[in-house]
């Protein structure tokens, strides 16, 4: 019994080893990869994006235009995952992913939810503690803020 004891008590020593930087990291490129994956099939036809909008998308809230609104999540789903990927202006840059996933999760894939929340875990632990140490967040922040009381984990 005591060895196994040991052996999880090491386990959990060598998890607890791995920096927040690297689990940052991973989360940003996950994050990223699934948006940007999104924006890049919408550009491939955009006429049909445009109808996906019209007749899927926006089908349960008809006031919103579709053709503006497809421009606007592209827009998004390019911007924002650059930004998290590049890790630069990280906790702003999932704001919209999480509007975006909640109105998704509400009105358009309801029964979506274990993706969405996936989604938003990935999202809240970004915005909650930040890119981490490998992000152009961390280097601004050194560069630009010295002496100033912000946070950056830096394991």
């Amino acid at each position: 019994m005591t060895r196994l004891i040991d052996f999880v008590l090491k386990l959990h020593r060598l998890a607890e080893s791995i920096p927040y930087s690297v689990s940052a990291l991973l989360a940003r490129a996950a994050i990223a990869g699934i948006f940007w994956r999104a924006a890049s099939t919408k550009l491939a036809n955009f006429d049909l994006t445009i109808a996906l909008f019209q007749d899927e998308y926006l089908r349960n809230v008809p006031v919103l235009p579709a053709a503006p609104m497809a421009y606007l999540a592209t827009a998004i789903e390019i911007t924002m995952p650059a930004l998290i990927m590049a890790g630069l202006m990280t906790r702003l840059a999932t704001l919209p992913l999480i509007g975006m996933t909640i109105f998704i999760q509400l009105f358009v894939y309801p029964t979506s939810w274990p993706d969405h929340l996936i989604w938003i875990a990935l999202l809240a632990l970004l915005l909650s503690r930040g890119a981490g140490a490998i992000s152009a967040d961390a280097l601004v922040t050194r560069v630009f803020c010295k002496g100033a009381q912000i946070h950056i984990p830096h394991t």
